[in-house]
């Protein structure tokens, strides 16, 4: 049996917004081909917003891959003037994480590494380790480990008290 739509929203985004299913909204991966990035104020209500996932760089080693594109960022979605650091620095981890903590997507989700990537203390040395899979490298994946133990994690009461500081200011505790 099929079911049909009767407005004329038989694409896959009308047809998602029937069903209330969410879209995955990637900063860096817009689905509009004629921008470099995602306006994560622009994203839908219906939708997760994420820095990055499983199969992709994390903040840290995306920000050392390409000096234009880093460039574009640092300028047009960070709205900051100059030269883009040559890496990724907590306080740019941090104001990625809070664009999109503020979005208006009724999800925001972080994997870890881009979470830890906001302290120099926490976060590894190598932004290249923090990398869980190459989907096109069948010898890396599933890679990545904890460099920190939860018990140590849990200690870390200025961090955790400032991350849970922006999950509340951003309406998201």
């Amino acid at each position: 049996m099929r079911r049909r739509f009767g407005n004329g929203s038989e694409t896959v985004p009308g047809v998602m917004k029937q069903l209330g299913i969410l879209s995955l909204e990637i900063q860096r991966m817009p689905k509009n081909p004629g921008v470099k990035f995602c306006n994560l104020a622009d994203a839908p209500y219906l939708s997760v917003v994420t820095p990055s996932t499983h199969d992709m760089s994390t903040v840290r080693s995306w920000w050392q891959e390409d000096k234009n594109t880093t460039q574009q960022f640092y300028n047009n979605e960070l709205g900051q003037s100059g030269d883009a650091p040559q890496f990724c620095e907590p306080w740019i981890n941090r104001a990625i994480v809070l664009q999109h903590l503020y979005s208006p997507a009724m999800w925001s989700i972080f994997q870890l590494q881009d979470i830890l990537g906001m302290s120099a203390e926490l976060r590894r040395t190598n932004p290249d380790d923090e990398r869980i899979n190459i989907p096109a490298n069948p010898q890396h994946y599933w890679r990545y480990r904890m460099h920190l133990t939860l018990e140590q994690l849990i200690k870390e009461k200025a961090f955790n008290e400032e991350l849970k500081g922006y999950v509340e200011n951003s309406g998201r505790g």
